[in-house]
């Protein structure tokens, strides 16, 4: 008999690794292929009145020259064109190596095809920031971050695309200083968009961030789409897209290969997060691809203190991923997680099918609230495929804070050779099930009749913005 795929994982990682990498490299051909552009060397951007090249600042594309100071000219020079028209940036064929640098409004960041954006390796070229103020301290360290290697705020109608050209953190430095508790900020994120409107990122490659991959926090009418990020599957908290206290958000066609969550929901952590109170609220998630054997297709939380509410999520395909959508809070989180509603799931080779966890006792300092309890209601999950599962559902709620409106409907889950022996885990939790096999458990019933869970038949006003798209 075979042994389970998750039991023998450690001796089994070289093996993943090289086939998720050449997944990655199909993923790419793919994508190189789809988006059907001609090498040429204009490009034009129909929203944009002016354009210059990285060259026209003194950029070198060898791979070994700082180019920090030409994408800083470059864009202070665009940006006198934001009421003129707005302005693009190309990126040429070539190895672009530098630190940190801004975007500025009514702008585009254009990579061609054969375009490499490299992250510095020298730590004075990656600036400090201040604290994000709904996290109030930093997460790899408490009192400093340093810049995202693309940054930008209080901007509006930015786009960050291409033709598949790729964007590369060179992260590995940062992991191993993360892991050897040598980090005196926190590491720096790939795309980082802050208190913006009309944000746009898509077409692109981005690998081997230092950490999270994209965070839009306290953005509005954010599009990331047909993006193709990939990060060892060991390395450290490289979260694929990380939606922060944003509204109206659409992530579609995405494909993410990721050492944590694929997709992370967040709105700020504990006491900071609550006083902040900004939540993230109508987002649409579709045609997501994930591997991510230790993290979650789609995260909701576990820094939710802000609030999180109507994630629609469908389409969704996860392979040797540890659970699809799971819900991560704790006592002291506060707020809310409501109104989540998936369907069409396809998953292979899982640990969890459902997972929710009202333990997950991450804190930013002792000075949280423990009477601040989230509220978790109104979850929906529907039209659910699953093969090669170990535990089909391991839902725990908080003592005296039940997560209630769970209903799970029209799922199908095969199970591994060695299954755990408990397959569903419930606890203070409430709901109903219909059409579910294996039977659940006894805290999620049987609904008489045939049962769909609700699914919104609304549209988001997010999801009628079309791309500001570039030609040859």
């Amino acid at each position: 008999m075979e042994p389970s795929p998750f039991k023998s994982r450690k001796s089994h990682v070289k093996i993943e690794s090289w086939a998720i990498y050449i997944v990655g490299i199909v993923v790419m051909i793919l994508g190189e292929c789809r988006t059907g552009y001609a090498s040429q060397a204009a490009v034009k951007c129909t929203s944009r009145k002016h354009s210059a090249s990285l060259t026209d600042f003194g950029g070198v594309g060898d791979g070994v020259t700082s180019n920090t100071k030409a994408f800083k000219a470059a864009i202070d020079h665009l940006s006198r064109y934001a009421s003129d028209g707005g302005a693009q940036l190309i990126v040429p064929p070539g190895k672009w190596l530098t630190g940190s640098f801004n975007l500025t409004s009514h702008f585009t960041l254009f990579l061609h095809k054969d375009a490499v954006i490299l992250g510095s390796q020298d730590e004075s070229e990656w600036p400090f920031l201040e604290l994000l103020p709904s996290y109030g301290k930093g997460r790899d360290a408490p009192d400093a971050r340093y810049s995202s290697l693309i940054f930008g705020t209080n901007l509006t109608d930015v786009v960050i695309t291409g033709n598949n050209g790729t964007i590369d953190g060179q992260g590995a430095p940062w992991w191993t200083k993360y892991r050897a508790g040598e980090l005196n900020a926190t590491r720096p994120y790939l795309i980082e968009i802050m208190y913006s409107n009309h944000v746009q990122i898509f077409n692109l490659t981005l690998v081997n961030s230092p950490s999270w991959v994209v965070h839009p926090i306290y953005c509005r009418n954010v599009i990331i789409q047909g993006l193709t990020i990939l990060a060892p599957i060991d390395s450290p908290n490289t979260d694929g897209i990380d939606p922060d206290s944003c509204t109206n958000t659409r992530i579609e066609d995405c494909f993410i290969v990721s050492g944590d969550d694929c997709i992370a929901v967040k709105s700020g952590w504990d006491q900071y997060g609550i006083k902040f109170g900004m939540p993230t609220k109508h987002l649409v998630i579709r045609r997501l691809t994930c591997i991510s054997p230790d993290s979650a297709g789609i995260a909701l939380g576990s820094e939710m203190s802000g609030g999180i509410e109507d994630v629609r999520a469908e389409d969704i395909t996860a392979i040797n991923t540890q659970s699809a959508i799971r819900i991560k809070t704790a006592v002291g989180r506060g707020a809310y997680v409501k109104n989540i509603f998936a369907r069409r799931l396809v998953l292979k080779t899982m640990k969890y099918v459902f997972w929710m966890t009202g333990s997950y006792k991450s804190h930013p300092d002792p000075g949280f609230d423990p009477n601040a309890l989230p509220d978790i209601q109104a979850i929906n999950y529907r039209d659910v495929v699953a093969e090669n599962v170990s535990h089909p559902a391991r839902l725990e709620g908080i003592k005296g804070d039940t997560f209630k409106g769970i209903c799970i409907s029209n799922v199908t889950i095969t199970l591994s050779e060695n299954p755990n022996k408990l397959l569903w885990n419930c606890t203070n939790v409430e709901g109903y099930t219909s059409n579910v096999t294996p039977k659940p458990c006894d805290l999620l019933p049987e609904k008489e009749g045939k049962l769909d869970c609700p699914f919104p038949e609304d549209r988001l006003p997010i999801e009628d913005v079309a791309l500001k798209t570039c030609s040859f």
